[in-house]
């Protein structure tokens, strides 16, 4: 299962895993969005719920109850100055970002663990160790997301069952994409232009030096999926283009 894949990272993931064979379920809020992602990405399955309340969950598990590999992509985000951002944002970043994946964890973690075999991947962003001054409410759910998965991670111990994060960095997805060309509409520039500003000025230490496409994404997330990762638990694996400047 991979949660918000009707487009951007999501969808790059569910079709990447079906193309490995693997039997993927599609999520998004509307059901046509989800069929038209189901005929794009080649999934087996799809379900409309929203996952950013306790009803879409429970949708979601009453239809599919157990799953082998679960993706906790689901997330939103929002430029605004902190001083903007009011209580109600703060709760309903965290209600979709951190409790989405939460939730899902927590009702699919025991059956792997039963079967011996599982992987729970929730994709955060470099956002979460260089947390932008211009969403830091988004910043502290991806950070929010390295502790969940490290400490679920724990739990797991002496089994076949691998809890890890995934850190995209900037990543031309659908929402990103759309942000950009209305900026440099804003701007009177082109997106090229747009793009080459961005990384001198908010994301200097880039060394990709470009967004990184949602296939470039998957890559790493379908790795992480499959047997070849087996050794890799409770980790944080970085697909940020180097923009962390940390070793660790």
């Amino acid at each position: 299962m991979v949660t918000g894949s009707t487009a951007g990272i999501g969808l790059a993931i569910t079709r990447t895993l079906a193309r490995e064979g693997v039997h993927t379920i599609v999520n998004g809020r509307t059901q046509d969005r989800v069929d038209e992602a189901m005929r794009i990405s080649g999934a087996a399955f799809g379900i409309a719920a929203d996952l950013g309340t306790q009803a879409g969950t429970d949708a979601v598990v009453e239809r599919f109850p157990e799953v082998d590999i679960l993706v906790n992509n689901l997330g939103i985000f929002e430029p605004k100055q902190f001083d903007q951002i009011t209580d109600e944002d703060w709760r309903r970043f965290f209600e979709v970002n951190v409790l989405s994946g939460v939730r899902l964890s927590r009702h699919y973690i025991g059956g792997m663990k039963q079967r011996n075999w599982g992987r729970i991947v929730f994709i955060s962003s470099e956002s979460a160790v260089q947390i932008p001054v211009e969403m830091i409410h988004y910043g502290m759910t991806k950070t929010a997301q390295l502790a969940v998965s490290r400490g679920l991670a724990e739990t797991t111990a002496g089994t076949a069952v691998t809890v890890n994060a995934v850190l995209p960095g900037p990543t031309a997805s659908e929402g990103v994409s759309l942000f950009v060309d209305q900026l440099a509409g804003e701007k009177g520039i082109d997106r090229a232009a747009l793009e080459q500003q961005f990384f001198e000025h908010a994301r200097p230490s880039s060394l990709l030096r470009r967004f990184a496409t949602t296939q470039e994404v998957a890559d790493v997330v379908a790795f992480v999926c499959s047997p070849l990762a087996s050794a890799i638990n409770g980790a944080a694996v970085r697909a940020d283009g180097g923009v962390v400047r940390s070793v660790f």
